[in-house]
């Protein structure tokens, strides 16, 4: 589990800083998963979750995903909380005065993450785990 938690450590970091560019933490056959956007995304491969990735956060100036807690689950899953950061190019809404809640369930295999399912929800995401906000 630690292997898995500082890799979780690793994505956030550069997440943080912006930077989406490295997909050296997916697994080749990752299942990435936005479960409540606006239109949900469901995509298998590095290479299809890259572009799901950039297409997404694209959109926006200085765009960040920054980490506010990190939650082993049982299943030797990871819960991370995490809310967003950046600005809309065409709108100019600054989301980080929104303060979006989110949530992220990370999957590992052979030290990298095989599934991601992205939450803009944080309850939403709590609620399908079982969980407590």
């Amino acid at each position: 589990m630690s292997a898995n938690l500082d890799l979780v450590r690793w994505i956030y970091a550069a997440w943080t800083r912006g930077d989406f560019s490295s997909m050296a933490w997916a697994h080749p056959d990752i299942e990435y998963v936005v479960v409540d956007f606006v239109e949900p995304i469901s995509r298998v491969g590095s290479d299809a979750t890259a572009q799901a990735i950039q297409g997404i956060y694209g959109e926006w100036e200085a765009p960040r995903i920054e980490c506010d807690e990190i939650r082993p689950l049982d299943d030797g899953r990871v819960l991370v909380l995490n809310h967003l950061a950046g600005r809309g190019k065409a709108s100019g809404i600054d989301v980080g005065h929104m303060r979006r809640n989110g949530a992220a369930i990370l999957s590992f295999r052979d030290g990298r993450v095989v599934r991601y399912l992205s939450y803009f929800d944080r309850d939403r995401a709590l609620a399908d785990l079982g969980l407590e906000a």
